[in-house]
């Protein structure tokens, strides 16, 4: 027996009791040996691409007519690209872990590859949540974005072998796909608690060492060579406070960049076309009675700004040793090195955040600290809800509300955006932030958004007989519209939504949500048929017009015609 791959089949156990209601009420799945297999993919999704529980889940498309895609994420357009992550899993019950990825395995991704990403291929018998997402990525390639796509082969055993590999090269994707390979022992390196990374850093040239502030600041140069070996020791550990996980080498412009700087015939310049690397320690060390190409021992490292860099030159380093190649030794990167005062983790924010936020990143995290959450957080608390301003492991309650999922609710029910609601979420704590979470922003509003987008959200991944088949695309615009049904019947515009008439909003809610979820439905295929008019309307068409807004106006144009039924006005309060 393996041990790793009998800690991941011991860790499943609580996995499974983790999505057993999700997985029986979206999934229709409740035979253990069905949804240890189910536990299985989900661990994979919610690891690899760091997200929530119920983020993780989302992506699962798991079941009959999966088209041999267990999961699938679509991320949101950057510089015309966005990228589309597609896992396959295979477990199995014995834990020896000496078993390769199937060939079948791999062929089927190979297949759902070269079909998903052409709209005018026939998609034939998939399940809805799949389709949901094949739709999603067909629309933005019709828009004209390009896919960048990366294939994640996930089982508790060994690697595809050559006859895998084969396939794989005879599908001749090139740089658009990239292939990944995750076990039991991928998944063990990326969840045990990191290590405290001790090592020496060999700068070459000059350096400037100050003392400043309680702190120690050095200044310098690091062969891209020593970067490499560094990342090759440590890997991920060297990584825990960098807000982004590696994108990739292909795929993404700046790594696609920085790969060709380094096998260029001048990888000396890779110094000015790279902004360097941001280092944190505790403690770091050096001989002062040197004049150049010091040794710096450090303690406790961390890469706060730069780990697409590291990862990139690791890579790059990979792919030119398996050629016969070495990385060019004139080619070095600009290093920061900051030690930094004992409890410095608001220093540490901060020099993330400004070091960072030069590119479009997700900025959740960095503003959970900020007034504005900290307030909503004990307003929300004050209503009977807890506002999770940052991620938690735990799976999460009913009465748990997540600052991301408050931002989509917010921006989609009162914001009156629900396609940047649904579609532009890397913005919602950034350049959207101060329009999500304006000052007068209040508890009550957040909770009763989120109230009436979690009816939308549970139609679209759970939906009815009765359901038309827009309620897996339209759940935001939903929203949108329940938001002002609730307003019209409370008597109330938003800005008297607060903590002193949110009672009568809940009981509102509790008592009317789903007919208000009916009648927006209704209101959402009237504005629909006005702007197609009788023709029938695919699920591509549908998807498209989502993303877009062209049916904001005609949604808030409609008049609203709900009668007042709860008895005794209790939302004149």
């Amino acid at each position: 027996m393996n041990l790793n791959a009998s800690i991941i089949d011991q860790r499943l156990t609580g996995v499974q009791t983790e999505i057993q209601q999700w997985a029986k009420d979206e999934l229709n799945v409740t035979a253990p040996d069905r949804l240890k297999p189910l536990a299985f993919v989900y661990l994979c999704v919610k690891t690899m691409l760091d997200l929530d529980a119920q983020e993780a889940f989302d992506c699962i498309t798991d079941g009959g007519g999966d088209f041999g895609v267990d999961a699938m994420q679509v991320t949101e357009e950057v510089d015309g690209e966005f990228a589309v992550t597609l896992f396959q899993t295979k477990y199995k019950a014995k834990l020896d872990a000496d078993s390769n990825f199937p060939e079948e395995g791999i062929h089927g991704l190979v297949n759902a590859i070269r079909h998903i990403f052409d709209p005018t291929a026939q998609l034939g018998a998939i399940n809805e949540r799949l389709r949901v997402k094949v739709e999603e990525a067909r629309a933005m390639v019709r828009d004209g974005f390009i896919p960048r796509v990366r294939a994640i082969a996930c089982n508790n055993g060994i690697q595809w072998n050559a006859q895998a590999q084969a396939i794989i090269e005879r599908a001749h994707f090139g740089d658009q796909v990239t292939w990944e390979y995750v076990n039991h022992d991928v998944l063990i390196g990326i969840l045990q608690k990191p290590k405290q990374v001790d090592d020496t850093l060999r700068l070459v040239g000059k350096a400037n060492i100050e003392d400043m502030n309680f702190s120690r600041v050095c200044i310098g140069r690091m062969p891209v060579t020593e970067v490499a070996a560094l990342m090759r020791t440590h890997g991920d550990r060297l990584l825990e406070r960098n807000i982004r996980r590696y994108l990739g080498l292909h795929g993404n412009r700046v790594n696609e960049g920085i790969r060709a700087t380094l096998q260029s015939q001048q990888p000396s310049n890779f110094y000015f076309f790279n902004n360097g690397l941001t280092l944190v320690c505790s403690d770091f060390s050096y001989n002062a009675l040197q004049n150049s190409d010091y040794q710096v021992r450090v303690e406790n490292l961390q890469i706060v700004n730069g780990g697409q860099t590291c990862m990139t030159i690791l890579k790059t380093c990979e792919a030119m040793a398996a050629s016969g190649k070495t990385l060019p030794a004139d080619a070095s990167v600009l290093v920061r090195l900051y030690k930094l005062p004992k409890d410095n983790d608001d220093i540490v924010l901060q020099i993330t955040h400004a070091t960072n936020s030069q590119n479009p990143v997700d900025l959740k995290d960095l503003r959970s600290n900020d007034e504005i959450q900290r307030q909503l957080e004990a307003s929300i608390q004050e209503l009977g809800f807890h506002y999770r301003r940052k991620r938690m492991d735990a799976s999460p309650k009913t009465t748990d509300i997540s600052a991301g999922t408050a931002a989509e609710a917010l921006l989609a029910v009162w914001r009156h955006a629900p396609h940047q609601a649904k579609f532009l979420t890397r913005e919602h704590f950034g350049k959207l932030y101060g329009h999500i979470f304006p000052p007068d922003v209040n508890g009550a509003q957040v909770v009763v958004a989120v109230l009436l987008y979690r009816i939308a959200e549970n139609h679209r991944r759970r939906p009815t007989d009765a359901d038309p088949t827009l309620v897996r695309y339209a759940s935001c615009f939903i929203a949108m519209r329940m938001g002002q049904h609730l307003l019209h019947e409370l008597g109330k515009e938003l800005s008297a939504l607060n903590h002193q008439n949110f009672e009568a909003a809940k009981k509102l809610v509790d008592a009317r949500a789903e007919a208000y979820f009916r009648d927006a439905v209704k209101d959402v295929e009237s504005a629909l048929q006005d702007l197609y008019g009788q023709k029938e309307v695919s699920t591509l068409q549908l998807s498209a017009t989502f993303r877009r807004g062209d049916l904001i106006q005609k949604l808030l144009a409609l008049p609203l015609t709900q009668k007042q039924e709860l008895a005794g006005r209790e939302t004149s309060a």
